[in-house]
């Protein structure tokens, strides 16, 4: 098998993992017939009355079919807020498990195109609102949060309009904010983030089962908390607005929310009547990756579940390391070329400041390689864009681009460079199938690829400081090198593999 293929393969192995069904069966049973239990992961919680269920995010059509089967009768009545076509996406790809019995007792409303709040979000928001707000102490609800779910519950705070707070949302992506930056600005201006949710609730038992897209697993920023006490205050909002050079040019209707909101967060205490579980992360899905690749015969090595940054800055991290792990294939890994890297290393990621990542620790493992076997070097995380021009792609698909350009300067400007001597494969995707607004969920790169679409006449560098490294992999070599496998009805942020062996080159 070629590089691309094992890391296509260890791509679907990650999917695989987290996929809803699997992931919500290990962690839910309900026991008992007489007064039934609902058990979460061995925490039990009875089943008083009436059993309803919510959910919203790119994951929840697969989990809700998955939790409806466990429950059965005991469902009274569900709803979840799924993106926009997801149902069909599922059909034609064959993943029934994923689709809801033909007399569910839950209701489906597809919205937020593109993963923006729309209409069509909005009134399953509001469905799910109402729902939440009919409960009574002897109700349970269970419900089904991933990521994407903060499009899907948009219920921004009168007179606040949807459009007013897309708008917001967007000129503060458009200008480099962090999802978790996002989420802030959303939660705080919304009935159902940020513990509203939960609170409506009150005094049914809540439940949640939760897929973490986001660095740490940090349950009040997953699709921004709607069953967890927030941590932030108006007053972050506001920092974060004014960061971006936003204050001064807010709509009338946001001023107004933001000037009459409580500017303390609700007390922990409130949330009493809630338990939040997270079911599965970007953590379960690289341990799996990693023992995949090693059955493969490579020396595997997890880096981070925490990579974050600017994309320009992440690729150079990478490039740094592949050229690390050459000189380690062509045993060279003590001289002063691997000292010189290793600096260049251990300065980039102190400026980068991955949550948790010590680099050191990393590097010594990566040491203790040895020549003899391939090596796979894995990652996840969410890497951010500024966009500065008008074409189309994705962050994985941007990062793949650069870190593909990086080796190929790398290597053209070393007479001999252990580069030269090994096969390189680098592999960005989104988990949910999705990067950017493209059909595409990452891509594949190599030196060789920029070097041929460089021979070939193109100019590699305009399509990046286009932002549109979509157009580049789709016109080159028919989108060979697109990573294309349609929604996959899961989403625990982003993988990347780097895939490196001798080549008989010496």
């Amino acid at each position: 098998m070629s590089l691309r293929e094992h890391a296509l393969s260890l791509f679907r192995s990650v999917v695989g993992t987290v996929r809803p069904a699997p992931m919500l069966k290990r962690a839910v049973k309900l026991q008992g017939d007489g007064c039934p239990q609902l058990l979460v992961k061995g925490q039990a919680f009875p089943v008083k009355r009436d059993l309803y269920l919510v959910g919203f995010g790119k994951a929840v059509l697969g989990m809700a079919a998955a939790a409806e089967e466990i429950l059965g009768d005991h469902l009274i009545r569900g709803i979840i807020n799924v993106p926009l076509g997801i149902q069909e996406s599922l059909q034609r790809a064959g993943m029934q498990e994923m689709l809801l019995k033909p007399h569910s007792k839950i209701q489906v409303i597809e919205g937020a195109k593109n993963n923006l709040p729309d209409p069509e979000a909005l009134k399953g928001a509001v469905a799910i609102q109402e729902l939440a707000e009919g409960l009574t102490a002897d109700d349970l609800l269970l419900v089904l949060i991933s990521g994407g779910g903060s499009a899907l519950l948009p219920a921004p705070i009168p007179p606040i309009l949807l459009k007013e707070k897309e708008k917001l949302t967007k000129m503060l992506a458009s200008r480099g904010a962090a999802i978790q930056e996002l989420n802030i600005v959303r939660k705080t201006l919304s009935l159902l983030k940020g513990g509203g949710l939960a609170q409506l609730a009150y005094p049914a038992q809540v439940v949640s089962l939760i897929l973490s897209d986001v660095i740490g697993d940090p349950l009040d920023i997953i699709a921004s908390g709607p069953t967890v006490a927030s941590s932030h205050s108006v007053q972050d909002c506001l920092q974060i607005l004014t960061k971006y050079n936003l204050l001064h040019n807010l709509p009338k209707s946001v001023e107004t929310v933001l000037s009459s909101s409580p500017t303390k967060p609700t007390a922990p205490e409130d949330y009493s009547h809630v338990c939040n579980v997270i079911i599965g992360s970007n953590t379960l899905a690289l341990d799996e990756a990693k023992r995949q690749a090693e059955d493969l015969g490579y020396a595997t090595l997890i880096l981070s579940t925490a990579i974050c940054g600017e994309v320009g800055r992440v690729a150079t991290l990478y490039c740094q390391l592949v050229q690390l792990v050459c000189l380690g294939l062509a045993s060279l890994g003590e001289g002063p070329r691997s000292e010189e890297v290793r600096g260049n290393l251990l300065q980039l990621v102190a400026e980068l400041e991955i949550p948790g990542l010590n680099l050191a620790n990393f590097l010594q493992a990566l040491q203790g390689l040895g020549p003899e076997r391939p090596v796979c070097i894995l990652a996840g995380g969410e890497t951010t864009v500024q966009l500065q021009g008008t074409g189309k792609g994705g962050r994985n698909q941007e990062l793949a681009l650069r870190v593909g350009l990086g080796l190929h300067r790398a290597r053209a400007m070393e007479t001999g460079s252990p580069l030269g001597r090994c096969e390189i494969v680098f592999l960005s995707g989104g988990t949910d199938g999705q990067d950017g607004p493209t059909e595409a969920a990452g891509a594949f790169c190599s030196p060789e690829l920029v070097e041929a679409a460089l021979q070939e006449g193109l100019d590699v560098e305009a399509f990046l400081s286009n932002n549109d490294s979509y157009t580049f992999f789709s016109q080159f070599q028919g989108g060979h090198h697109l990573l294309v496998t349609g929604l996959t009805g899961t989403n625990v942020m982003d993988i990347q593999a780097i895939l490196v062996r001798a080549t008989e080159r010496s």
